[in-house]
């Protein structure tokens, strides 16, 4: 029987040392258009990532993350990159082992690394060239090329590389390289179901942007025989700078601002000459040893040193003027500094060029506000750049650590995103990546696509406020539907883990001393149990029974919508039940929720979750958060990553003013120099996360006033909330359109809005009529 092509090829060459590290495997292709092309167009996949090079030019990265279930391919219009002639298709495939912690833990990869093409080109006299990947396809491993792990212990990104240069790849993307030396493809004849292409599955997600920049400057000159102003002269004109031999030159180069790219270098001559590259967000103190660097002003370089990963390059000297020797990373960088060593040998180093090339998700950001507070325009800046380089192929919580998307840390970006352009493509493709890590259990895993499995019960909470925000937004109900079951098997586990008091049990730990992680929040209190509340010690914690009574309560809403009031109903009997329990075993003083049954202890996260679910009444839970705000050094306080329940629960409480003292904590980031939110003021491991950025949302949501006042914004009502401000503006960008917001409680007031003719508006002006009245 005739086997059928596949179209899936690997090197033929693969051995059981070669499956046990990461390879970066090239393949090539030429094809001779005897006249123009007319149409041309490619479908291309890989295990586990692929870059396209079509004569010498990056055309496109991916596929974009999926998982064992389902595996992306890219559809490309290769049209503009060919001519008349011998076109050149290269492809770099980077193959991560099965072993998980070997490869990075974003990335999914099965029994079969390969490439996946299928393509044809037409010329305008309708001769067709077929693309298709099969044993025409020339490729070889990448002799020179090494993943570094950027940590003994947890390193989820295996992307740092020490690579030595290699004469025999010098212009191996262009027409004249003679590829007689390698060897022709092997094609498979069986395929794992996840990546056969009878299973693959076309991308969901825009591509990512790429955009060439310069580095604005070099910080300091550590050690060089060149000058300052020869290195920027470098940096911003493409002027050669060279290295004499036997020279060694240290500098530190500023981006301006935190950065997500691909850095480009090029060299000529300078055989084995060692190049290394430190990635820093910013300055750490000197002196200071621990497991995350203390930080203080991030552009101090007088009195710190830059901490980070690295890259390392050996040139092979074969660069000249015409095909320099170059070097750029397989995957995106992240940084706002770097580091640069060099040390030649014999023979001078010439560079040609330094620069990089920025990606990230394609935001279109439409929505617009500003307030009567100055500072705030500082803050937003930093907080839509915070939201950019958390969004590449699913939202992350870092760029620099982890790049993986957490649950309750893309609840919030998502909602941010709503806001700023009502974009829903990276959201959907968010609430279907976290369906497809649902365990035996109902929980789900933490962060998703991620190879680890890592739980922490709450947050599989957060998936279900996710759906309900896409249905307030957009009101897609066959999402919402295919998306029921998964909810309802959540909301099942925590119905199985409850105590016989009522109240959700103890469902795990600390991190990494147990089978769940029971995190809530990185505070300061928490910083010995891993930012879990200290009850845990003792038994269940409060938290997690009323992240359980949200989630019935926001999936009762969800039920509701869709018609299925019995099974709503049916939750909110639960959430009810629940909340008895909580106020009967979990009171304490004064009428506060402790954060465990029966344990003096208490935090300003229970009383911010009690408000929002309303376990205890409005008036109850103004006086229990009023008091934590009263006297912080006797509670729990939220953090960076909770602050926008704090602050929905400050509103709902009518103790909005509060936030202005809350938001000093941004005003700090900005005096530290940071150009992105920081994680905590904890450890400030992550310069850059965007749960932090909190006023896309607050001021045209809460400030302004926007929100939909129904599913899918069918209707929108605009209360302002001034807070301790005296006027606001701006324009916000719903699915519907643009509304136009203005108001002031300076003199006897104003207050305006507009928006889309066909738009049900309802304006709410009773918070605004208090502010006049005072």
């Amino acid at each position: 029987m005739k086997e059928t092509k596949i179209k899936w090829i690997w090197l033929p060459e693969w051995t059981a040392e070669d499956k046990e590290k990461p390879i970066l495997a090239l393949f090539l292709k030429k094809a001779n258009l005897k006249t123009e092309p007319e149409k041309a167009f490619i479908k291309i996949s890989a295990d586990t990532r692929y870059k396209l090079y079509i004569n010498g030019q990056l055309v496109e990265i991916g596929p974009s993350r999926g998982d064992c279930q389902i595996w992306y391919y890219d559809e490309i219009n290769i049209t503009p990159f060919l001519k008349k002639g011998i076109n050149v298709f290269a492809v770099q495939v980077l193959r991560y082992p099965m072993e998980a912690r070997k490869g990075n833990y974003g990335m999914f990869r099965t029994e079969y690394p390969g490439l996946y093409a299928e393509g044809s080109i037409l010329d305008v006299e309708g001769n067709c060239v077929i693309l298709d990947a099969d044993e025409s396809w020339m490729c070889r491993k990448h002799p020179g090329f090494q993943i570094v792990s950027e940590s003994e212990s947890f390193a989820p990104l295996q992307i740092f590389e020490a690579c030595n240069g290699k004469s025999e790849l010098k212009g191996w993307m262009l027409p004249e390289y003679d590829s007689m030396l390698w060897m022709h493809a092997r094609l498979y004849s069986a395929m794992s179901p996840a990546v056969s292409p009878g299973n693959l599955q076309p991308r969901t997600i825009p591509f990512l942007y790429r955009k060439r920049s310069r580095f604005p400057g070099v910080t300091v000159v550590r050690e060089s025989v060149n000058s300052k102003a020869a290195w920027e002269a470098l940096l911003q004109d493409d002027q050669k700078l060279t290295i004499p031999g036997h020279t060694k030159e240290i500098l530190e180069i500023n981006a301006g601002e935190e950065m997500t790219a691909y850095v480009n270098l090029a060299v000529e001559r300078g055989t084995g000459a060692k190049i290394r590259l430190l990635y820093s967000e910013g300055y750490v103190q000197d002196g200071y040893h621990k497991e995350f660097p203390i930080k203080k002003n991030r552009n101090d370089w007088i009195n710190g040193h830059l901490d980070g990963f690295e890259d390392y390059y050996l040139s092979a000297g074969y660069g000249n003027e015409d095909i320099p020797e170059e070097y750029e990373p397989f995957w995106f960088r992240t940084f706002r500094f770097i580091r640069l060593e060099i040390e030649t040998k014999e023979e001078p180093l010439i560079i040609s060029r330094l620069d990089y090339t920025e990606t990230g998700y394609p935001l279109e950001v439409r929505t617009q506000a500003s307030a009567s507070d100055p500072t705030l325009k500082a803050v937003w800046d930093i907080s839509e750049r915070t939201l950019r380089r958390c969004m590449h192929e699913t939202y992350e919580d870092c760029p620099f650590y982890e790049q993986l998307q957490y649950a309750m840390d893309a609840r919030t970006e998502i909602l941010y995103t709503y806001v700023l352009s009502a974009d829903d493509r990276l959201a959907r493709k968010c609430i279907d990546d976290f369906r497809r890590s649902q365990r035996y259990d109902g929980l789900l895993n933490c962060s998703y696509p991620c190879v680890m499995p890592n739980v922490i019960p709450g947050f599989s909470i957060y998936y279900i406020f996710m759906l309900y925000d896409h249905m307030m937004y957009f009101d897609d109900r066959e999402l919402l539907e295919e998306h029921m079951p998964t909810m309802m098997g959540i909301l099942n586990y925590f119905h199985r883990n409850r105590a016989e008091e009522g109240y959700v049990k103890k469902l795990g730990g600390l991190n990494g001393r147990g089978t769940n992680w029971s995190f809530i929040d990185w505070t300061p209190e928490w910083d010995d149990t891993t930012g879990v509340p200290s009850a845990i010690l003792e038994g269940a914690i409060t938290m997690e029974s009323l992240l359980y009574v949200a989630g019935l309560q926001h999936g009762a809403a969800i039920l509701k919508h869709l018609g299925h009031k019995e099974q709503a109903d049916f939750y909110l009997e639960r959430a009810q039940a629940v909340q008895v329990s909580i106020r009967k075993y979990c009171t304490g003083e004064d009428g506060m929720l402790q954060d465990g049954p029966g344990i003096e202890q208490y935090s300003q996260h229970v009383q911010v979750f009690s408000i929002l679910t309303e376990t205890i009444d409005q008036e109850q839970g103004r006086k229990n958060l009023e008091k934590t705000l009263l006297y912080p050094q006797d509670y729990a306080q939220c953090s960076v990553a909770m602050a926008f329940y704090l602050f929905r629960a400050l509103q709902k409480v009518d103790l909005y003013k509060w936030t202005e003292e809350y938001s000093k904590l941004w005003l700090r980031m900005l005096e530290k120099g940071l150009t992105t939110c920081a994680e905590d003021e904890v450890g400030e491991r992550s310069d850059c996360h965007a749960w932090g950025a909190l006023l896309l949302y607050e001021l045209p949501a809460a400030v302004l006033g926007v929100q939909p006042a129904g599913p899918g914004y069918q209707a929108v009502i605009i209360r302002p909330e001034p807070g301790n401000l005296e006027h606001a503006e701006g324009n916000v960008w719903t699915p519907k359109g643009m509304i136009r917001v203005s108001w002031s409680v300076k003199g006897e007031g104003a207050f305006s809005y507009e928006g889309p003719e066909n738009m049900e508006i309802i304006a709410d002006t009773s918070l605004l009529e208090k502010a006049w009245c005072q």
